[in-house]
């Protein structure tokens, strides 16, 4: 694996994560620009580096990451999962812990619909008896 980048893909909501981890000293950028730059929420940031956290391999690994789509909370959950599924790819070994604390498993939660004739997907107008 010496000298190599092993490509993911994660996804959560409407936003897209292309993710390369390339050994390293622990350097993440997303879209060019540092990941405490883009992602400026301490929650968010926490939330990418969970599989590395659980893996142990915080300073091993460079991550670059392409991210589009969807809003910030979003981004951050698909480079999560991009980031797992690359660790998984580099280590087989990684597998069990990533899936036990459920990094490997795609979010299918997505935006309910507006319908017609309502204010919004659940949302009703006002009802008026007279």
């Amino acid at each position: 694996m010496k000298g190599t980048s092993i490509s993911a893909t994660g996804r959560r909501k409407n936003a897209i994560a292309r993710v390369r981890l390339m050994p390293g000293s622990g350097k993440i950028q997303v879209n060019g620009r540092s990941v405490l730059d883009y992602f400026r929420r301490d929650t968010l940031q926490m939330i990418i580096e969970q599989p590395l956290v659980v893996t142990d391999s915080m300073g091993k690994y460079d991550i670059e990451a392409q991210v589009l789509g969807g809003g910030l909370t979003g981004q951050a959950g698909a480079l999560l999962l991009g980031i797992a599924r690359a660790l998984m790819k580099a280590d087989e070994d990684l597998k069990p812990s990533l899936r036990n604390n459920g990094f490997l498993t795609r979010d299918p939660r997505m935006v309910e619909r507006k319908k017609y004739g309502q204010a919004g997907a659940r949302k009703r107008f006002q009802f008026s008896k007279r």
